[in-house]
Formats: structure tokens, C-alpha cells, sequence
């Protein structure tokens, strides 16, 4: 066993705070241990507030949409992002439907309930494929407070084959253990027994899934550890397909090493943390436009 001591400063409304952390078992606390020089990234702020928190998230919505534009993940009217409501959790916020993604900003999100019932933000239709599958996640994983879903080139690509992706680099043992597959096709989903059955086979620990013949869905306890899962899950099918297409046999990374890496990169305060400078571009990119409203 190895112990580490690092000293790290948070930042927290203006006050800062230092403390000295033990850390054992060779993973230096996951996010304090990617940063060095005695500071440390700002983690996944905490708001009491939960009407601040409500904007807070919207905002980082309005951003994860702006980056999957820039990524070119956009195509017509599909692809929606979720975000569970921090002041009643069972209901949710959704993109409206038939507005580009890099167009977006926090005023345009919609409250919806359980029913699909338009209740509050942006009264505008959604997309109704995008509320089933939504709406089941949320409801089968509580745990689950963002999910992700577009119709992207390498995913669409990467979901022919309806398998996981393999752990053949750093950034695919982000996905290590949590990985599901949806292996059936049943056209668009409009029906609660198809987005039923999405949730199931996500189960209780997965994280990302390949929706087969379809494309690839993401979750996480915030946006941005959602979209950031999708971004790098988008990267890696490309980088698979083009391992694949050499016909040389692949080195996958082993269980121990896999599961090592993923305690270090794979934490939510890391994904959070990862997806940060995508966002704080976007808000540079925007004038801080994408902020605007509730």
C-alpha cells in the first residue's frame, strides 16, 4: 500500500480552502490526483440553492448542446439531451424540438412531468422519441440526473455491429464495467415497451450504451459528465472502426489495469472536471449568450 499526501485549494464562493488529504491504494482521490503544483481543479460546485441549481444546470445544458454542434453531432430534429430537475425530481428538462443545438441557450430548455406535459420553461413541442426514452431512464435509475442522446457519424457507425466498444486505449477504460448494448431495433421509439426495454438492458450500473442499429446514449449525475461520456464514447467508436479496419489483431487492456484507470478517470468529479474547458469555450464562443434566461 502507498500513501500519498497532496495538498489541494478549493474555491467556493470566494473563500478558499486548503486541506491535506491521505490517499491510499495508489489512486490519489481520483480528481485531486490529475492536478499537481499544489492546486486543484474546482469540482462539481455545491449549491443549496435549488432555483440557482436549476439555472446552474440549463446553462451547462444550453453549453453541452453548443459542443455537440461544434463536434457535428447534429442532424434535422434528432438527438436530445435530459436534465432531472433539481426541485422536482420527477420531472425533467429537454431540448425543444427543431432548434439547432448550437443555437441553444438556457431560456430554451422545457419542463416536462412524467406525462410529457409541458409545465414550465419553454412552452414549445419536443421531440416525442426523445421523451419516451428519457423519461424511462429517469424513472428506472434515480441515480441517473442526465442522459445523452444524438444520431453521431461514428456512432451510428460503431452501433451496426451491437457490441461494446473494446478497452484498447486510456480513454476506453473510462467505460470499463459499464458499458450496455441494446441489441434490438424496433424503429422509432414511440412506445413505452421499447423505451422499457432500453432502460433494462442499461441496468442498474450502466453508464453508456450502444443503441444497436441506432446510435449511442450516455447518463451521468450531472450534463457534464454526460456529454463529456459522449464526446470521448463518439472519439472512440471512430478510433475502434479505424483499429478495425487494419485487420491486425487488437491488444485490449487487461481487467486489473482497466479498472485502475477508470478509478482514476472515470469518478463524476473528473468527468465533470473533463468537460469544463468545452463548456468555458462555449460560453467564451457565445458572449456568454448561451447563459441567457430560465
Amino acid at each position: 500500500m502507498t500513501t500519498i499526501t497532496t495538498t489541494h485549494s478549493l474555491e467556493e464562493q470566494g473563500t478558499s480552502i486548503h486541506a491535506t488529504t491521505e490517499v491510499t491504494n495508489q489512486v490519489a482521490g481520483a480528481h485531486a490526483s490529475l492536478a499537481t503544483g499544489g492546486y486543484e481543479f474546482p469540482g462539481i460546485p455545491k449549491i443549496n440553492d435549488l432555483y440557482k441549481k436549476r439555472q446552474w444546470q440549463l446553462e451547462h445544458m444550453a453549453g453541452a448542446f453548443r459542443v455537440f454542434a461544434r463536434k457535428g453531432y447534429t442532424e434535422g430534429t434528432s438527438g436530445h439531451i435530459s436534465v432531472r430537475d433539481p426541485i422536482d425530481p420527477s420531472t425533467f428538462w429537454i431540448n425543444p424540438m427543431g432548434k439547432h443545438f448550437g443555437m441553444l441557450k438556457a431560456s430554451d430548455m422545457v419542463h416536462i412531468n412524467e406525462e410529457g406535459q409541458v409545465i414550465g420553461g419553454n412552452k414549445t413541442a419536443i421531440n416525442a422519441a426523445g421523451f419516451m426514452i428519457h423519461s424511462a431512464i429517469h424513472k428506472a435509475r434515480p441515480d441517473i440526473h442526465a442522459a445523452c442522446h444524438t444520431h453521431s457519424p461514428a456512432g451510428k457507425a460503431w452501433a451496426t455491429f451491437g457490441r461494446p466498444l473494446n478497452i484498447i486505449n486510456q480513454d476506453t477504460c473510462n467505460f470499463w464495467g459499464t458499458q450496455a448494448v441494446y441489441k434490438s431495433f424496433g424503429g422509432v421509439v414511440l412506445g413505452a415497451d421499447e423505451s422499457e426495454r432500453i432502460a433494462e438492458a442499461l441496468g442498474d450500473t450502466g453508464r453508456v450504451m450502444v443503441l444497436q442499429n441506432h446510435g449511442l446514449l450516455t447518463t451521468g449525475g450531472t450534463v457534464d459528465e454526460a456529454a463529456y461520456l459522449f464526446t470521448l464514447m463518439e472519439r472512440s467508436c471512430e478510433v475502434q472502426i479505424m483499429v478495425e479496419s487494419t485487420g491486425i489483431a487488437q491488444n485490449v487492456i487487461g481487467d486489473k489495469e482497466a479498472e485502475f484507470t477508470a478509478k482514476v478517470n472515470a469518478d463524476p468529479e473528473t468527468l465533470y472536471t473533463e468537460f469544463q474547458p468545452d463548456f468555458e469555450y462555449e460560453i467564451w464562443k457565445s458572449k456568454g449568450e448561451l447563459c441567457k434566461g430560465e
